[in-house]
């Protein structure tokens, strides 16, 4: 967004840091302009800000690489070796599809539980098979981006990654969250963004229009709604969160194409079956 010029520079130091790999980098200035940067970084300056996820597929065009990391920009890498071990994880298991990192709170706080993408979040610093990732914080094979269709752009924010992250299990390929693979990222609350509960509740829906049977698909949306409710208590927040459950029902969701019941079954094993 071209306004975190000092986050930036630190973000791009932690990738050029790392060591034993190849990495290539790229910018996507999302309807903004971009500082001045290192030499032998790529840019892409985009007229109007996409959002989130078509930013990111813009500047996964613009790379060359197997494996494709994002990374935001108020967000940093704190090891110089993060690049190769994603690379051996992913030589390891042909089948590995994405990788979620684990962030940490680089002052030393608590790892937040809404960043560990499990169900049963359990001990951040330990690593298990998932159904989803981390969009800032996260890599993908390039196969398994492009098998999936790329994030979808419509969903401007949230629920962008699971979306991707349902169609690549769907594609036959496996999903981690890996807690040696650390990404530093300041403690804020996801509600700084604006819209964040219309959004929010836009795109469960278009998730679930797209992805799931549909018996399926009502029993997510239904637990969603009940959790909601039972948490959410400003008034405000819950008629923002209806609004946008009701606009994902208007509104065209795109492409329908749902999984496979092996690929619920899948969800399942791994610890949280696509209801919730």
């Amino acid at each position: 967004m071209g306004n975190r010029p000092a986050e930036l520079r630190r973000a791009i130091s932690s990738v050029f840091e790392q060591e034993g790999t190849d990495v290539e980098v790229v910018v996507v200035g999302n309807g903004s302009d971009l500082p001045t940067l290192p030499e032998g970084v790529a840019t892409v300056r985009l007229a109007e800000n996409v959002g989130i996820p078509e930013g990111r597929n813009h500047g996964v065009r613009a790379t060359r690489g197997d494996i494709v990391l994002f990374l935001d920009d108020d967000g940093w890498y704190r090891s110089n070796d993060l690049a190769a071990h994603v690379r051996d994880r992913f030589a390891a298991d042909p089948s590995l599809g994405a990788l979620s990192f684990r962030i940490a709170d680089p002052d030393g706080g608590p790892d937040q539980r809404r960043h560990v993408p499990r169900l049963r979040v359990g001990d951040p610093r330990v690593s298990s098979r998932v159904t989803t990732f981390l969009g800032g914080a996260c890599a993908i094979r390039r196969s398994a981006f492009d098998e999936g269709g790329g994030l979808p752009g419509e969903f401007f924010y949230a629920h962008e990654e699971t979306d991707l992250a349902w169609r690549i299990m769907d594609a036959g390929y496996t999903i981690e969250y890996d807690a040696q693979a650390v990404m530093y990222h300041p403690a804020v609350p996801p509600t700084r963004h604006e819209n964040f509960y219309r959004l929010n509740a836009r795109n469960r829906v278009w998730l679930a229009r797209r992805n799931l049977p549909w018996p399926l698909a009502l029993a997510y949306l239904g637990t969603w709604v009940g959790l909601t409710v039972l948490r959410e208590r400003d008034r405000s927040a819950l008629r923002s969160w209806f609004a946008g459950f009701r606009e994902g029902w208007r509104e065209d969701a795109g492409r329908r194409s749902p999984i496979r019941w092996s690929t619920a079954w899948r969800m399942t094993l791994a610890g949280r079956p696509p209801i919730i």
